[in-house]
């Protein structure tokens, strides 16, 4: 029995075979006491019991898919997204979740982007387990033997998920010594993207794959695919157009080129090398900007452990990475990060919602929070104008697409990022209440949307109509977290400058 099936057969235990806590691993409060849920609250009420309906739904085993249809298996960064939301029910359930994911860890630190159920067929999803063929292709790296997975990754969001979690409930995370044995994980995690994946040597990770990136059809990789011979349409098959609407979906030749990329990889079992740096290799800012915030919450989590000397490591490494990424990605020009090209050594002119995140640093200067935040709500991204939702990409841009996937749409998780973000940089500056005013704005625009739609993958950034799968599991789970956590501080810092807590000398010696 291998390890996925194990999970599913054994309700009354978690992953690692540590003891369930009292009560069942994933018992759900009712109703738990919250920032907006309150008695005789109606639509908190409606919003509470339907966002735990799809993620109950949307459970198998010990992990939860992004949707029952279109991505039957475990995605990464989906999964990291959904504990956030999860501990707000079942905090056990929520540790589980990042558990199962860390449990397919490979060797050399990577965390694979998708974690195969074997009970799906094979035909129900692709690229499927056997075209990534990660326990042979991947057995050099260290890919698991029990498990088939991708080899590739996505964004580093789970130090920062597994703090958040561990916040939820520090009485059971303690009694499960969950942080205590995730660290050793999340810490070969962050080291592999920083040594291996240092493409360009200027100290960000790079993307070989724009499925890495998450934002998998972005204009911004139109200019590095375009060197990217695609594969045969003959040799593959789309599982995800079963699902989707053709207009919604990316391209054919999109997709040509993503296979070929992936088959490249795979081929070359899963180094990487200079080779596999140079038909696509790109630093992107949210990707680094998601890896700089989980480096400040692998602070926190050493500081929990007792591991001063970890945490200020761990700090500094925050420090360096948000400094390269001012140097590299910043464009005062166009008032946002963007994309390098590492095969070109260029930024990429595109504009897209990832050069927005990075509002989630604790140590971003003002005067780059300041210009962010007139270019979101300015033409390009038209955030409390136009648009009901932070779009996937410039408005007014030549690519932009309203219902092609990133090419235009609005997502929720770029949403959650950003309302975060915002609320840091408030509280980072209280007399600044226009972005306070900001933040409540999109977390009422995710509350409304989620639900009205359906928890619809992603919606048509201007007019809110719900696009791609519904019952979406990252929409249903940051919907309950910015309706059980709309003020932020149910994060134990995590949204905190560091050096409010007394580190600055440390940090910056």
């Amino acid at each position: 029995m291998d390890r996925s099936t194990q999970l599913a057969a054994r309700p009354t235990a978690l992953p690692g075979g540590h003891p369930a806590p009292p009560g069942g691993p994933h018992r759900e409060h009712p109703r738990p006491a919250t920032d907006l849920t309150r008695e005789g609250d109606p639509a908190a009420e409606s919003l509470h019991l339907a966002a735990a309906q799809v993620l109950r739904r949307n459970r198998t085993g010990s992990s939860t898919v992004p949707s029952r249809g279109l991505y039957p298996h475990q995605w990464s960064w989906d999964s990291a997204f959904i504990a956030v939301g999860l501990r707000h029910l079942a905090p056990g359930r929520a540790q589980a979740e990042l558990e199962t994911l860390l449990a397919a860890q490979w060797g050399d630190g990577r965390v694979p982007h998708i974690v195969f159920n074997p009970a799906v067929p094979l035909d129900a999803y692709f690229p499927s387990p056997d075209f990534w063929r990660s326990s042979t292709a991947g057995r050099a790296a260290g890919a698991p033997a029990a498990v088939e997975t991708s080899g590739i990754v996505q964004p580093p969001v789970h130090a920062l998920a597994a703090w958040l979690v561990h916040c939820a409930d520090p009485g059971l995370s303690r009694a499960r010594g969950f942080l205590h044995r995730l660290r050793p994980r999340l810490a070969a995690w962050h080291d592999y993207l920083l040594t291996r994946r240092d493409a360009g040597g200027h100290g960000l990770a790079s993307v070989l794959h724009p499925w890495e990136q998450g934002m998998d059809n972005s204009p911004c990789w139109d200019g590095p695919l375009s060197r990217v011979e695609p594969a045969a349409p003959r040799t593959f098959r789309r599982a995800d157009l079963d699902h989707g609407a053709v207009p919604d979906r990316p391209t054919d030749l999109d997709y040509g080129r993503y296979v070929r990329l992936a088959a490249d990889y795979r081929d070359g079992h899963y180094t990487d090398g200079a080779r596999d740096f140079a038909a696509f290799a790109v630093e992107d800012p949210a990707f680094n900007a998601l890896l700089i915030a989980s480096e400040h919450a692998l602070a926190r989590i050493a500081r929990e452990l007792g591991d001063p000397r970890a945490a200020l490591r761990s700090e500094r490494r925050a420090a360096a990475l948000t400094r390269a990424l001012l140097a590299r990605l910043w464009s005062p020009r166009a008032g946002m990060f963007l994309c390098r090209d590492l095969s070109t050594g260029a930024l990429v002119p595109e504009r897209s919602v990832a050069g927005l995140v990075p509002l989630i640093l604790p140590r971003l200067p003002a005067h780059a929070v300041d210009t962010l935040v007139a270019t979101l709500r300015g033409e390009h991204f038209a955030l409390g104008a136009a648009a009901r939702l932070v779009p996937s990409y410039d408005l007014v841009g030549h690519a932009f697409e309203p219902r092609r996937y990133w090419r235009g749409p609005a997502w929720f998780n770029t949403a959650w990022l950003l309302e975060r973000g915002l609320r840091l940089q408030a509280a980072r500056r209280p007399g600044h209440g226009a972005l306070r005013q900001l933040a409540d704005a999109l977390g009422q625009s995710v509350r409304t949307l989620a639900p009205a739609t359906g928890f619809a993958e992603y919606v048509d950034a201007r007019t809110g109509e719900g696009l791609g799968a519904r019952g979406f599991g990252w929409t249903a789970a940051l919907a309950l977290d910015l309706l059980h956590d709309a003020s932020g501080r149910g994060g134990g810092g995590a949204w905190d400058d560091p050096r409010d807590r007394g580190h600055r000398e440390e940090t910056e010696r």
